[in-house]
Order: C-alpha cells, then sequence, then structure tokens
C-alpha cells in the first residue's frame, strides 16, 4: 500500500496526458461519446501494451461501461480516455456498442385519453 509521500504514488500523478496518448489527440473519426458502451472482446491480450491500456482493458473485462464510467475510474480526462479506446478498437481488443437511441415519444393525445378512463374508473 502507498502512502501520500510515496515516490511511486507521486510518479503516477506527475504523468502528464501527452505521455498517456504519445502526442495524439482525437481521431477524426471519433465513434466516441460518453454513454457509447464498451466491453473486452474474446481476442487474446498481448504484453506490450501500455500501462493505461491493460488498466482499461481490466475494467472492460467486467462487462459493458460506458466511456464516461470508465474515465470517471481511471480518472483521467475523457479525451484521453476516447484516443485509448480508439486504439484497443482498431486492434481488436473492445467490442463498442452504440448508445441506445431516445425512444419515440407517445402521442399526447393518447395518454390524455388513458388518463380520463382511469379518473372515470377509479375517481
Amino acid at each position: 500500500m502507498s502512502t501520500p509521500g510515496d515516490p511511486e504514488a507521486l510518479s503516477v500523478e506527475l504523468v502528464r496526458p501527452y505521455v498517456i496518448t504519445n502526442g495524439r489527440g482525437l481521431p477524426d473519426d471519433d465513434q466516441f461519446n460518453l454513454i457509447t458502451l464498451v466491453t473486452t472482446s474474446d481476442q487474446p491480450r498481448p504484453s506490450h501494451l501500455d500501462p493505461e491500456k491493460h488498466s482499461v482493458l481490466d475494467l472492460c473485462s467486467g462487462g459493458l461501461l460506458s466511456v464516461a464510467e470508465i474515465a470517471g475510474h481511471m480518472k483521467l480526462p475523457i479525451g484521453i480516455v476516447k484516443v485509448l479506446l480508439s486504439d484497443l478498437s482498431a486492434d481488436g481488443f473492445l467490442v463498442v456498442r452504440a448508445p441506445v437511441p431516445p425512444a419515440q415519444l407517445v402521442d399526447v393525445s393518447l395518454l390524455q385519453e388513458v388518463l380520463n378512463g382511469l379518473q372515470a374508473r377509479f375517481g
């Protein structure tokens, strides 16, 4: 267990985001938004991945997580997480599921008729 003054704990906090992404920014075809769901694929994990990518795969191995949840667990900015997810997805280590589209709104007149019927029946 590390203590607050431990040099190892301090070094983790000092890693700059551009080091984690190797200086790259978000890709042009950014397929991830905050509610995109991600999980690991069945492809075996190589040992040459960066520690942050291993952390992402460890998090996602338990089931579907949103991009926002991954960023929260890893305590990294959303943009950095999106770059990591983009790399892992391109290499086939992640399965990405687009967010569920919002439901179609029901006709208000139908809801009013149901309400009127319930009020007539139950007072």
